[in-house]
């Protein structure tokens, strides 16, 4: 066997660039009509400058608010990466997801365990994301998708 044959030669090819920065702002929500009852998630995702990319909305069949406001908030991560945004800040008026999401306190429920576990699968797709918690009114435009979904 020839020497040649044992060692695998350097690649000609230069590696890929990184993907340009990308900021967004993801603002979500969920809501359901009688806790449990029928449910739906909303999110809207804006660019670095404020103009808004997509928005999107979504049934969650029969759930709680909190299993409304995961989907909520699930859909506008797809959406995010869809948009290649890569540094996100997120948005959303539930304390008890963002305490999930921060690692402030833990996810007990099994059902809710399995949409945090998407959620932080989707977040790890992202060089860099935050969660703040915002009041209700800063939050209507998700909220307004939320509702038009349950009107429908």
């Amino acid at each position: 066997m020839s020497q040649s044959n044992l060692f695998s030669t350097p690649s000609t090819a230069s590696p890929l660039p990184p993907k340009p920065k990308r900021v967004g702002t993801l603002y979500a929500d969920g809501g359901s009509r009688g806790n449990p009852g029928p449910a739906a998630g909303g999110a809207v995702v804006y660019d670095a400058e404020r103009q808004e990319l997509e928005r999107a909305g979504t049934h969650c069949g029969h759930a709680t608010n909190n299993v409304a406001e995961y989907h909520g908030l699930i859909l506008g991560l797809k959406v995010a990466l869809q948009h290649d945004i890569t540094h996100l800040s997120v948005r959303l008026d539930s304390q008890l997801i963002v305490h999930q999401l921060n690692g402030i306190w833990r996810v007990k429920h099994p059902d809710m365990k399995k949409l945090y576990a998407t959620a932080r699968a989707l977040s790890d797709q992202f060089k860099s994301i935050d969660y703040q918690h915002v009041r209700r009114e800063k939050n209507r435009v998700a909220d307004s998708i939320v509702n038009h979904v349950l009107d429908q």
